[in-house]
C-alpha cells in the first residue's frame, strides 16, 4: 500500500458516549456493520494533536502541527472471510484549510475548519489536556489524568476504543471508500476528572443534540504515537 499521511498523532482526550444504534444508520458505509462493546453502541468525541505531518512525503508550511476534534463511531467490515475493525468519522473539526480540502477531495470526508485551540500541562502527579474549537460559541473537552501511564489491558473497552486500524467513508448507498491506519498500541492515563463543554447539536447536527446533557460512559486518555494513513480502495 502507499502511504498517503504520515504524522504524530499525541494526547488523545476521548469521551465515549452510549448511543441508540439507529441514529448512526444513515451515516453507516456500505458493507459495514456497527461494531458493538458488550453489547454497547459508542460514539467518540476525540481530541488530538497532528504532529509533524506530512502527506505524501511532504510538509504544507503551517499545516505541520495543529489540533484535530472528531466525533466518530465503531464499525466492521468482512474481507477474505476476516473482520477488519475500524472507525467512520461523523465530522473531523481542524484549524487549517489545506488539510480540510485535501480530506474531503480524496478521502471524501468531512472535515470542517474553525477556529482551535488546546492547552498540555504536565505537573509532578497529573497531567491537563483540553481541546478547545469555536462554531458559534467555544466549546472544549479537558482531560485530568495521573502521569503514570499503563498498557492496554487485553479485552479492555480502552482497547476496543483505540484497536481500530481501519477506515470506512460512505460515498453512496453502495460505495465505501476503506483505508488502513498504522500505529502501535497505545500507553494510556488513568483519568481523575473531566469536562465536556459542547454543544453537539451545534457541532454535529440535532440529531446528536441530546449529548450535550448526557454524561461519557467513560473518558480516556492516550499518548498516542507516530501513525500512518495508507492510501485507500473502494469497496
Amino acid at each position: 500500500m502507499r502511504t498517503f499521511l504520515q504524522a504524530e498523532w499525541r494526547k488523545l482526550a476521548i469521551a465515549n458516549y452510549a448511543v441508540d444504534s439507529r441514529i448512526l444508520n444513515p451515516y453507516l458505509p456500505y458493507k459495514t456493520e456497527i461494531d458493538l462493546w458488550d453489547g454497547i453502541c459508542y460514539v467518540s468525541l476525540v481530541g488530538f494533536m497532528f504532529i509533524n505531518t506530512r502527506v505524501r512525503g511532504f510538509r504544507i508550511p503551517f499545516h505541520i502541527n495543529f489540533e484535530e476534534v472528531n466525533l466518530r463511531f465503531y464499525v466492521r467490515h468482512k474481507s477474505n472471510g476476516e473482520w477488519r475493525r475500524g472507525v467512520v468519522f461523523i465530522k473531523e473539526i481542524v484549524p487549517k484549510p489545506a488539510i480540510t480540502f485535501i480530506a474531503n477531495k480524496i478521502y471524501n470526508e468531512k472535515y470542517e475548519t474553525l477556529p482551535m485551540t488546546h492547552a498540555w500541562k504536565t505537573g509532578d502527579k497529573e497531567i491537563t489536556v483540553e481541546y478547545k474549537w469555536k462554531k458559534r460559541q467555544w466549546h472544549s473537552l479537558k482531560v485530568i489524568a495521573s502521569t503514570q501511564s499503563h498498557l492496554l489491558v487485553p479485552g479492555s473497552e480502552e482497547e476496543f476504543i483505540t484497536e481500530h486500524y481501519w477506515g470506512y467513508t460512505k460515498i453512496t448507498d453502495y460505495k465505501t471508500s476503506e483505508y488502513a491506519v498504522e500505529h502501535p498500541r497505545w500507553e494510556m492515563y488513568p483519568v481523575k476528572n473531566f469536562i465536556t463543554d459542547v454543544n453537539f447539536g451545534t457541532v454535529y447536527g440535532e440529531e446528536f443534540a441530546f449529548l450535550k446533557n448526557e454524561a461519557p460512559k467513560s473518558v480516556f486518555l492516550a499518548e498516542g504515537s507516530e501513525i500512518r494513513v495508507q492510501a485507500g480502495r473502494i469497496i
